[in-house]
């Protein structure tokens, strides 16, 4: 297999109603702090970065690490956009990537204010398609808390499959008990 740092991966894919692009260099902070803030109780019932407000320089280093991973080729984060009227919506990304496999793990949140429209379906599905059918990945993993029924959605409208519930496998977002986790995949 080839050095993954020589893959030519493009900073955007378009989907019908969706530009993923990949994070700039600078200046995203803004924004994606902003949909925190506005998605902030939601995000903190599922996700261990969200317990407290970040300010928007955090955001932005977080942004700057992310690009840094997609031009390492560790890590492809896509922030999603309303191509419509260019709201920023949330995020995708392509993570926890085995290129020896090769397989990865897909991640995602929305803007809450967003949810509901099938736009994380749609960003989700263009990443799966672009996994398996460009970087040739085996194998695409979904993994989200079982109570999380809005998560778990997107996995099964998008034909992966549950391949099973690990019991007592993490702690909840802010640490207090533990969790089950779903394991969804699609294979090539």
């Amino acid at each position: 297999m080839p050095n993954p740092i020589l893959f030519d991966i493009p900073s955007q894919i378009e989907t019908e109603r969706l530009l993923l692009r990949a994070p700039h260099p600078t200046g995203d902070g803004n924004i994606v702090n902003q949909a925190i803030r506005d998605s902030f109780d939601e995000l903190k019932a599922w996700l261990p970065f969200a317990q407290k407000l970040p300010a928007v320089e955090e955001t932005e280093i977080n942004l700057r690490n992310a690009h840094i991973k997609f031009l390492k080729r560790e890590s492809f984060r896509f922030l999603i956009f309303r191509k419509e009227t260019n709201d920023f919506i949330g995020t995708v990304s392509l993570q926890g990537i085995d290129w020896s496999i090769p397989k990865c793990e897909i991640g995602y949140w929305i803007n809450t204010k967003f949810g509901g429209n099938g736009y994380m379906t749609e960003g989700v599905k263009a990443l799966t398609v672009y996994g398996l059918n460009q970087l040739e990945f085996k194998r695409i993993e979904i993994r989200c808390e079982s109570t999380n029924l809005k998560s778990r959605a997107i996995p099964e409208k998008l034909g992966f499959e549950l391949e099973g519930v690990l019991r007592n496998d993490d702690l909840s977002a802010d640490g207090s008990r533990l969790t089950d986790t779903c394991f969804y995949s699609i294979i090539s």
